[in-house]
């Protein structure tokens, strides 16, 4: 399967990672987050080749995760800000942060640290269902599949399947 076929899949992991799934990507979001919106800057700071940045700029737009506004006139320059739909993003990027700091750690220590913007206290982020206020696990979640050639599927996956 190409790439750009996952856009297209039922699978919403697939269809996500159609969008986000490669390292450019989620670096420059990363960056977005952190308020870089301006194309020399991000060049700057990831050390990627103009061709590949312009190539993930304008596939997040494209998506709607980017928005492109000009601020300036001569010569024509543009900055690139989050959308509500990048903005929701945000969860994504902190759950890997916090993941990584977790399971991938780093021989220097992390340079990141989830703090609190209000009172600067670290943070542990945490998936919660908003019905139940319960924790969301492999345990405690699967997904609910409805492929009409296997009716096994179409039930809550058990949470020892590896299901999403």
């Amino acid at each position: 399967m190409r790439w750009n076929d996952l856009r297209e899949e039922a699978c919403p992991v697939a269809r996500g990672l159609s969008v986000v799934g490669d390292r450019w990507t989620m670096l420059i979001l990363r960056d977005c987050f952190q308020g870089i919106r301006r194309f020399e800057k991000m060049q700057e700071r990831l050390g990627i080749t103009r061709h590949v940045l312009s190539d993930r700029l304008k596939k997040l737009e494209n998506a709607g995760v980017l928005h492109r506004e000009q601020y300036q006139q001569r010569p024509p320059r543009h900055e690139y800000l989050l959308t509500e739909s990048g903005k929701a993003l945000y969860p994504v990027i902190v759950t890997l942060v916090d993941w990584a700091n977790a399971n991938v750690p780093a021989r220097a220590g992390s340079s990141v640290t989830l703090v609190n913007r209000e009172t600067g206290i670290p943070v542990t982020p945490m998936l919660v269902d908003t019905t139940t206020g319960r924790e969301i696990t492999h345990a405690t979640v699967g997904g609910r599949y409805s492929e009409p050639s296997d009716a096994e599927t179409s039930a809550a996956r058990s949470p020892d399947d590896g299901s999403a």
